[in-house]
């Protein structure tokens, strides 16, 4: 039996018709594989603003109702592979909190890349705490503020896509093809895209004050 139009293999599409059919069985082994990297770009997309007020587990279990709600939908016209899809789905429920909980504070969507993939776009900011981590001493948290600020100032110079072709392949470790498929481009083009931006934050992270910063 060929994939289904979404890609799906025949084994994960018989699942599908399972889940959707009221079978708990089958929707808990549908989500099993997805459930720790969901939760990882679940917490990575997170405003920090409202890191300890909302939980991600919470959020994937909001995440996990949606899509089940709507499974029925996603088999009668599946466009992406399941995967994708619940990773929209999250990126939704995600847009749906923030908005929720910042409200006119979120940031301006005009300096966001605007693709059509859902949820909230990655900011610089989440992008500069993700890779400097956290400092211990007094003296690493002064350097770390100020490597932080000039890392943040030189990711909002890059192009917005490109931004996200990093975050999508180095932290969300979405595969090229999966990547291509989030933000609606050619896999090849989102390749170039990553080695581009790959190359460039190297070069950020090598001028930073307190010495390179290891990817």
């Amino acid at each position: 039996m060929a994939p289904d139009p979404a890609g799906n293999p025949p084994d994960l599409h018989e699942l599908l018709q399972r889940a959707a059919a009221g079978d708990p069985a089958g929707w808990k082994t549908l989500l099993a594989p997805h459930r720790d990297r969901l939760r990882r770009i679940v917490a990575f997309r997170l405003d920090p603003r409202l890191r300890g007020r909302v939980d991600p587990s919470d959020v994937l279990q909001e995440v996990y109702l949606e899509a089940f709600r709507h499974l029925g939908d996603y088999l009668r016209q599946p466009e992406m592979p399941f995967f994708v899809w619940l990773r929209a789905v999250a990126g939704n429920k995600l847009l749906e909190l923030h908005r929720h909980h910042l409200g006119t504070r979120m940031r301006d969507a005009g300096r966001e890349v605007s693709i059509d993939r859902g949820g909230p776009a990655i900011t610089s900011a989440a992008l500069a705490a993700q890779l400097l981590g956290h400092a211990t001493a007094p003296s690493e948290a002064a350097i770390r503020a100020e490597a932080k600020a000039r890392l943040q100032e030189a990711l909002d110079g890059m192009d917005p896509v490109d931004r996200e072709v990093l975050a999508l392949r180095h932290f969300e470790h979405l595969t090229p093809a999966e990547t291509a498929r989030v933000l609606g481009i050619k896999e090849k083009a989102a390749g170039m895209r990553y080695l581009r931006a790959l190359k460039r934050l190297k070069e950020i992270l090598t001028a930073l004050p307190g010495g390179p910063v290891e990817l």
